[in-house]
């Protein structure tokens, strides 16, 4: 027969239980997971929030008409119908890529400067009459 255990005695102090010891190569293999998976987070809203959101500039061609709105120093452009009959429309006249400069287009057109992604170009714009 087996003696029991000694009965508990409050001057005995409870023995804490030890968690498993974690391995030190998962330990870096968390910290580098979490560091990968903020970069990709913050690159995803720096890049995709705006496609989302449908704020990102638009690469209009010759010959299509957009609508411009917004402030001077934050302008939206949208592709729309030229027949559409919207405020603030213009027909593109001609685009000019690698550039911000908006005195390319001349005196006679309205000029607005994007950037999308690393592409840089100038929208030439006519004012489409409102009908």
């Amino acid at each position: 027969m087996a003696t029991p255990p000694a009965p508990f005695t409050p001057e005995q102090p409870l023995a804490p239980e030890q968690p498993a010891p974690a391995k030190k190569g998962s330990r870096i293999l968390k910290k580098v997971g979490g560091v990968v998976l903020a970069i990709a987070l913050a690159l995803g809203v720096k890049l995709g929030l705006p496609y989302l959101t449908g704020d990102a500039p638009v690469h209009a061609k010759a010959g299509e008409c957009v609508t411009v709105t917004g402030p001077d120093n934050d302008p939206k452009v949208d592709t729309t119908d030229c027949s559409s009959g919207k405020a603030d429309l213009y027909k593109v006249v001609k685009v000019i890529d690698d550039t911000f400069d908006v005195n390319q287009c001349g005196a006679e057109l309205s000029a607005l400067a994007q950037q999308l992604e690393s592409d840089k170009f100038v929208l030439c714009l006519e004012e489409v009459a409102a009908k």
